[in-house]
């Protein structure tokens, strides 16, 4: 199965655009990790015509809180509709058993041992200081923890969060993740 793990960077807030809908921010970048190819790129806003060939290849699109707030947002640039694609958004898997949402950070720690090295208010503003590459760089570590948590879970059927001062475990049904369906997207874009 080919799986494309992602996340996004704005270039601004909510506040600054005056609503709540991801699609009224503008893109700064986009990581992803391939499993075709087991390797990590980045695309700026002007290089999504570059991501666009490589999501329309794949059988699955997994992120956090990715169905709400990323596939949205890039909707917004791609053409056709990204949501024919397969998508598995840790953050609502989690939610669905838990009843409520948690924090990438609370999960990456608890499961995986490993803590996202800044937050999201952060990559704006380095992006308006112009750290580019920072902003990167965050981002492409975003993805990095993502894909763990996916494959721990994938591996154990469960994942790990705090509760107070305590570890739980969550279990996850994963028996579909990595059916394929059957997509048909159309390929509307000259490459």
């Amino acid at each position: 199965m080919h799986k494309i793990t992602f996340d996004i960077e704005t270039q601004n807030f909510f506040t600054d655009t005056g609503s709540n809908d991801p699609a009224s921010l503008t893109i700064a970048c986009v990581c992803i990790h391939d499993s075709e190819t087991d390797k990590y790129s980045s695309y700026f806003e002007e290089d999504l015509s570059k991501l666009w060939p490589i999501l329309e290849k794949a059988d699955m699109l997994i992120g956090y809180n990715s169905d709400h707030f990323d596939i949205p947002l890039l909707n917004k640039y791609y053409s056709g509709d990204l949501t024919k694609i397969k998508s598995l958004d840790l953050m609502k898997e989690i939610q669905k058993v838990l009843g409520r949402r948690i924090k990438l950070d609370h999960v990456a720690s608890a499961t995986v041992g490993d803590h996202k090295i800044a937050n999201g208010a952060m990559a704006n503003v380095w992006w308006r200081q112009g750290e580019k590459q920072k902003v990167v760089e965050y981002c492409l570590d975003d993805v990095r923890i993502t894909k763990a948590i996916y494959d721990h879970a994938l591996k154990h059927g469960k994942v790990k969060y705090p509760d107070g001062k305590m570890l739980r475990e969550l279990p996850l049904d994963t028996s579909t993740w990595e059916m394929k369906n059957e997509t048909v997207l159309t390929h509307t874009l000259p490459f």
